[in-house]
């Protein structure tokens, strides 16, 4: 039994250096003059974070803006150095595509779209830390319908005050709107035009993709990054043996299709599944091979700070069209989760595996594995924690999750219906880099300084379990009383998170202790109000 003795005992050793100093610190004004990602996930770069959301319908604007603000405040958070500056030009890139609006109710092509309430609820948490809306753009080479008056992004970058921009063909652009990049090693593109600001130096892109199926799979973080190339770059989804028309050659390697189709013949002798699907389209292995190897091309460029899937909810179909069983149409169904992570093929294994799918029948994560851009094939063995609104993470499991299955018009196989779903069993033996997560830390519970610190009105507490067992993480004010308890609950081995929201509480020292297999341990944090 911890005694209250032993507590202030522990107490005040945590507090001793805090308290003398509180004095020095109350009038301190906490910098705001940059912006960063949330450090936990910054130092968790190989992870996966899941949001379960309680969204009733896909209509319901304000519970999927909130959604996306109040993920947005956990996720981007004010820095007083070491972080981008608050002038920095934020470009936004959801999955938008072109469509004849005036022919089809916008109801009915909501789910083609990254929610644009979603997205519109991310830019007020950006403003919330102090960013201009003038500093957010939102760019995507196939959206130009979307700036017509009474359309979703239209209307939504009109009530942010943003800057949302109609593109044409690269030929008709001014130079100032074009960024351009080599690629390393491309197996394609030995050069790829950018959308400005995305990929300039004084901007951060924000990756957020649409839970959607797609001729290539699922349509999520790593595919969408390929409308930020300007057109005619973008069309990836191109058949082998045949040029991207109006791209210039020079910015394509000499040996493209020569190299492409050896890679290919590799696989196929390999045996990876449902790349011997015959012929040179889109819709072949070949042009499968053809597209992806354009894709990680593209990849490889880009840096986003963070990327995330919306899937408050999902779509079965890509555009308007759809499987047959409903009329034809697109279908969108309420999955409730977004996922998102530092990595977009890691990402993009959790969500095509919680859209039903086995990630190791796609050759397109073979591919991003075998060019060192993924660490896993095997989704089961990717860092997974669930994520909570409040910041908090804590490390779980994939099966706590529920599967959405949306089929696909990916590789259709002899027998197949036109949209299928592609869960055949996979054996992954041998085929991941990282078989299960590594942590270089001893084999003691560990709890690091709160941040930031001092604080208000929330602080979050990383803390490490070396074995999975009861953790209970409680909160005291100096006179040794309890006034809150952010944990009590079974807990697997490995890094995670909880956040205090202090905003009932008056500005002073507080301790925060962590109990763990009978052994207490507590640090101190400022309260400044």
């Amino acid at each position: 039994m911890y005694s209250r003795r032993d507590f202030v005992k522990t107490a005040s050793l945590a507090t001793g250096a805090l308290a003398l100093n509180l004095h020095k610190l109350s009038g301190r004004t906490l910098g705001n003059d940059y912006f960063g990602l949330n450090d936990f996930i910054e130092t968790h770069p190989d992870a996966v974070f899941i949001l379960s959301t309680t969204v009733d319908t896909k209509t319901n604007a304000a519970a999927i803006k909130e959604v996306g603000h109040q993920l947005g405040q956990t996720l981007f958070i004010s820095k007083a150095a070491a972080g981008f500056p608050l002038t920095t030009r934020i470009a936004i890139k959801p999955n938008l595509t072109a469509w004849a609006w005036d022919k089809t109710p916008i109801e009915s092509t909501m789910g083609i779209h990254t929610d644009a309430n979603f997205v519109e609820g991310v830019i007020d948490s950006f403003k919330d830390i102090g960013v201009a809306s003038s500093s957010v753009y939102i760019r995507e080479a196939n959206y130009t319908s979307n700036r017509q008056d009474g359309k979703l992004y239209y209307d939504m970058a009109v009530r942010a005050g943003i800057n949302l921009k109609d593109f044409a063909a690269i030929d008709k652009l001014p130079a100032s709107d074009v960024q351009w990049a080599d690629v390393p090693n491309g197996v394609w593109y030995s050069r790829i035009p950018y959308l400005w600001p995305v990929n300039s130096p004084d901007s951060c892109l924000i990756n957020i993709s649409k839970f959607k199926s797609h001729s290539m799979g699922m349509t999520l973080c790593s595919k969408n990054l390929q409308g930020t190339n300007v057109r005619p770059y973008v069309a990836h989804c191109t058949s082998w043996g045949t040029t991207m028309s109006g791209v210039d050659t020079k910015n394509v390697t000499s040996n493209a299709f020569t190299t492409i189709k050896a890679n290919y013949d590799g696989r196929v002798l390999a045996k990876l599944p449902r790349w011997d699907t015959p012929g040179t389209g889109a819709s072949s292995g070949l042009g499968m091979e053809t597209h992806s190897s354009r894709c990680l091309d593209n990849n490889a460029v880009l840096q986003p700070l963070i990327n995330i899937i919306e899937g408050v909810y999902g779509r079965e179909g890509p555009f308007v069209s759809g499987p047959s069983d409903n009329d034809g149409y697109g279908r969108d169904i309420m999955s409730n989760i977004v996922i998102f992570g530092k990595n977009a093929r890691h990402v993009d294994i959790v969500g095509t595996y919680l859209a039903g799918h086995e990630p190791g029948n796609f050759g397109f994560f073979h591919m991003a594995l075998e060019r060192g851009l993924s660490k896993y094939l095997n989704p089961q063995t990717i860092p997974l924690y669930e994520w909570k609104l409040d910041g908090s993470a804590a490390l779980s499991s994939l099966d706590k999750f529920t599967r959405t299955p949306i089929r696909t018009l990916y590789l259709r196989q002899a027998g197949e219906d036109q949209y299928h779903m592609v869960n055949e069993p996979y054996d992954y033996t041998g085929m991941t880099t990282v078989q299960t997560p590594k942590y270089n830390k001893p084999d003691v519970f560990s709890i690091c300084q709160n941040y930031p610190n001092p604080f208000n009105p929330s602080t979050s507490i990383q803390y490490y379990l070396p074995k999975a067992g009861n953790v209970r993480l409680e909160i005291f004010d100096v006179r040794g009383e309890l006034v809150d308890v952010l944990v009590d609950t079974y807990l697997q081995a490995g890094d995670h998170l909880s956040v205090w929201n202090s905003e009932r509480r008056a500005s002073g020292v507080y301790i925060y202790r962590m109990m763990y297999q009978n052994t207490p341990i507590a640090k101190s944090m400022i309260l400044l109000k």
